[in-house]
């Protein structure tokens, strides 16, 4: 019997969504340990190379990966890591007219990632702008998820 031909086209999305959502279960966990820790950044940077590899990603794929890496830098303390990201983020988002949901999570990746730097006049700034956009431009599940992400900065 001959085996199925490989398309790498196929395994990058696959592992490209793989890794984003074991990131996510690292993310959940209340107490990583620091090899975890590691593990979480793997996961992340390697979901993002898989989108960037694969032929039919979008920009919102890539934003989403930054959103994520910045994510991941922030509760692992790694400010500079996460205000590279967010950037990032805001860049491709700002660049490609992504939705305003994108735009807003741009902005709370960058007030997550002035949090762990310790500048709260920046915070501040940024997570005013994510609320400007949820309230003119979000509704329902989208608004509501978030606001209560903004409340856990």
């Amino acid at each position: 019997m001959q085996s199925p031909a490989f398309d790498p086209q196929h395994a990058h999305r696959h592992f490209a969504a793989t890794c984003f959502n074991k990131t996510w279960e690292y993310l959940d966990k209340t107490d990583r340990t620091a090899a975890e820790n590691l593990a979480m950044i793997s996961a992340c940077h390697a979901s993002h190379w898989h989108w960037a590899q694969y032929d039919e990603h979008t920009p919102e794929n890539i934003s989403i990966a930054y959103w994520q890496l910045a994510r991941v830098y922030a509760v692992t303390n790694q400010p500079s890591n996460a205000f590279s990201y967010a950037m990032l983020c805001l860049k491709v988002t700002q660049d490609n007219h992504l939705k305003p949901f994108c735009l807003a999570y741009a902005y709370e990746a960058l007030a997550r990632a002035a949090s762990v730097a310790n500048k709260p006049e920046e915070v501040e700034t940024y997570k005013q702008q994510a609320k400007n956009i949820a309230e003119s431009d979000l509704e329902g599940d989208e608004k509501q998820q978030l606001l209560d992400d903004l409340n856990t900065i």
